[in-house]
């Protein structure tokens, strides 16, 4: 309204970034109108990702570092349409701390930061955008007007070339067609489901448990003498009990063993009963069933083990140990990263054994 225009893309702001993005499309050797919507997407984008890597995202496959990969992928796919063969969306950065950084200064100060990210980004992507491009050009060529694209192939897209399903349907949608919205989520589930079969161990969220919750006692003490099992599970099918040379998981009323949670790994030790450990069921990894109840996988040696029965739960020692070392080592590195390159890194994740840490930060 101040600057009596129609749309917040013909204010001074926008337009300082869209000849910006016109400026970097010229300098690859393409003409463009500043009018071009393409222009005022990148210009959008390029505030939206700036942003957010200032607020300690970074691109990623999942939650909200896979949110900023689909904005910025957007954006390249506009430049990619205006002629762009390299990477262009990171050299709007300067551009955008010359408009906004006086009113920002946290922007400023991490211009660096997010315009050397933006870049790997970019450069990750048009590694594949050309062959994915050419794969949706060659499979929409094929369908008449008002088609829709089929899901294995835009599922192909996402998994392979690295194209979210919106770019996709994007693209889809400028030519007058659709995506298979339905079929591309069941190729997506199938994925899931191999993926999870393949997981020995990682089978929990699929057990039904209608039990009492687990007791956890391993904050002081590293065993139990008389735990209780409520459930065992076979081949994620629950039975009243499990016998010497099955994998299984099984749940106690009460337990030391930590589940794995925070990026450290889930406890390994012994569950037993009878005399001298007649029964013994070997735990190779604790894992959450739910918020409150801890599965332990692993493997009976010795004996059988019921519903019902009391038992023992030991974790081994030496293993627990080594991983409270190394926890604290990951806390011991993320203020040593914030010292000694700056407040602006934040801890993005860890996972932590009796073997190692392994610390992300952005």
């Amino acid at each position: 309204v101040l600057q009596h225009v129609h749309s917040n893309y013909e204010i001074d702001l926008f337009q300082t970034l869209i000849k910006a993005a016109a400026r970097e499309v010229t300098a690859q050797g393409n003409a463009v109108d500043l009018t071009n919507n393409s222009l005022r997407v990148i210009a959008d984008h390029i505030r939206a990702c700036s942003f957010l890597v200032v607020d300690g995202v970074i691109p990623g496959n999942e939650g909200r570092g896979y949110v900023l990969r689909r904005i910025i992928r957007r954006a390249i796919r506009h430049g990619y349409k205006l002629g762009c063969r390299k990477p262009f969306f990171n050299a709007l950065v300067g551009d955008l701390v010359a408009e906004m950084g006086e009113a920002y200064p946290e922007l400023a100060k991490a211009a660096a930061q997010v315009q050397s990210i933006l870049k790997a980004e970019e450069e990750r992507f048009f590694e594949t955008i050309e062959n994915g491009m050419a794969i949706l050009d060659s499979a929409l060529g094929a369908l008449p007007k008002g088609g829709m694209l089929d899901g294995e192939t835009a599922f192909k897209l996402h998994d392979t070339y690295g194209f979210p399903l919106d770019l996709t349907a994007d693209v889809c949608r400028e030519r007058e067609m659709s995506v298979d919205e339905a079929a591309f989520d069941a190729a997506m589930n199938k994925q899931k489901q191999q993926a999870r079969a393949a997981g020995k161990f990682k089978m929990d969220a699929d057990l039904a448990y209608s039990g009492v919750a687990t007791e956890f006692k391993g904050y002081d003490a590293l065993e139990v003498a008389n735990a209780t099992i409520t459930a065992i599970y076979v081949n994620g099918t629950s039975v009243n009990s499990i016998t010497a040379g099955q994998q299984g998981v099984v749940v106690l009323d009460q337990t030391p063993f930590y589940a794995e949670s925070g990026g450290q790994v889930g406890d390994q030790g012994e569950i037993s009963s009878g005399a001298a450990c007649l029964n013994l069921f070997r735990v190779l990894d604790t894992q959450k069933i739910q918020a409150n109840v801890f599965g332990h996988h692993g493997e009976l040696v010795t004996g059988e083990l019921k519903v019902g029965d009391a038992v023992g739960a030991q974790v081994d020692h030496y293993q627990r140990n080594r991983t409270i070392r190394n926890h604290s080592a990951t806390h011991l590195m993320h203020k040593a990263l914030r010292e000694v390159l700056g407040e602006h890194v934040s801890q993005k994740g860890s996972l932590v054994d009796a073997e190692k840490t392994r610390f992300d930060f952005a």
